[in-house]
């Protein structure tokens, strides 16, 4: 009981008659979270938001990656999400709990499943060194149901890759713009799509870029109406937010 279908699943139940309201009752009230100690797993916050729990994977043992994965496994979660998670944490959590792992992003899938592919959502980049960030971005949309376009490598530098590619961005209902340096491309973009705009920020850049503390604020700038920004390297919260706008219809 982790998410909105099984809710309603319940409740149609409840109103056909092959399921009592005492019934229901009992099973909604079953823990919401599960205390492991280390962790409170939020096992209803699928219900609460549409999605559930992303385990941050950086700062925990792999022992508690996997409990969380577990107990949010042994309740039907399917596709949870694993972010900033090691090479060296994936091999060991994998022990243990099924594990979809993407080296680049540092991202891992447990208990991956069947996922939907709503809407249009472009992920693009500046550059290739931009990737770890962009696949975040887009695995974490990907893992929320949303059909993903990825393009890569298309930043001002050579503005013409960028143009080649509008019919994406022309029909896109959501772009994530992933860029270092200076950041210009969240702006290139903002001026030729009439859908919300992400700006990622990245770290990528020399001494004065300060760690994308220029991009940020180059971002925060933007002369681009409909632009928002997103912290430095925060490409699940960019993919995250992209996916909420993407299916702000209730696209089936």
């Amino acid at each position: 009981m982790d998410n909105r279908y099984d809710i309603l699943q319940l409740l149609r139940r409840v109103a056909d008659g092959s399921a009592t309201p005492e019934e229901a009752l009992s099973q909604l009230k079953r823990a919401p979270f599960e205390d492991l100690g280390y962790a409170k797993v939020d096992l209803h916050r699928g219900v609460r938001q549409g999605a559930a729990e992303v385990i941050y994977g950086a700062g925990k043992t792999p022992e508690q990656i996997a409990g969380i994965a577990a107990a949010m496994g042994e309740r039907g979660c399917q596709n949870i999400l694993i972010t900033r998670l090691s090479p060296e944490a994936a091999k060991l959590v994998a022990e243990t709990v099924p594990l979809d792992y993407h080296p680049v992003p540092r991202v891992a899938i447990a208990y991956p499943g069947e996922r939907r592919e709503l809407g249009h959502i472009v992920v693009a980049t500046g550059g290739t060194s931009d990737l770890p960030v962009a696949e975040e971005a887009a695995l974490t949309a990907q893992v929320l149901g949303n059909r993903v376009t990825r393009l890569y490598d298309v930043g001002v530098a050579g503005l013409h890759r960028l143009l080649a590619n509008l019919d994406p961005l022309m029909s896109a209902r959501c772009v994530v713009a992933a860029a270092g340096m200076e950041g210009a491309l969240a702006s290139v973009i903002g001026g030729l799509v009439d859908c919300p705009v992400i700006a990622v920020p990245t770290s990528v850049g020399y001494g004065a870029s300060f760690g994308g503390l220029s991009a940020l604020l180059a971002m925060l700038n933007s002369c681009a109406s409909g632009c928002s920004v997103v912290n430095i390297d925060n490409g699940f919260g960019a993919g995250y937010l992209a996916g909420m706008i993407n299916q702000m219809e209730g696209l089936e």
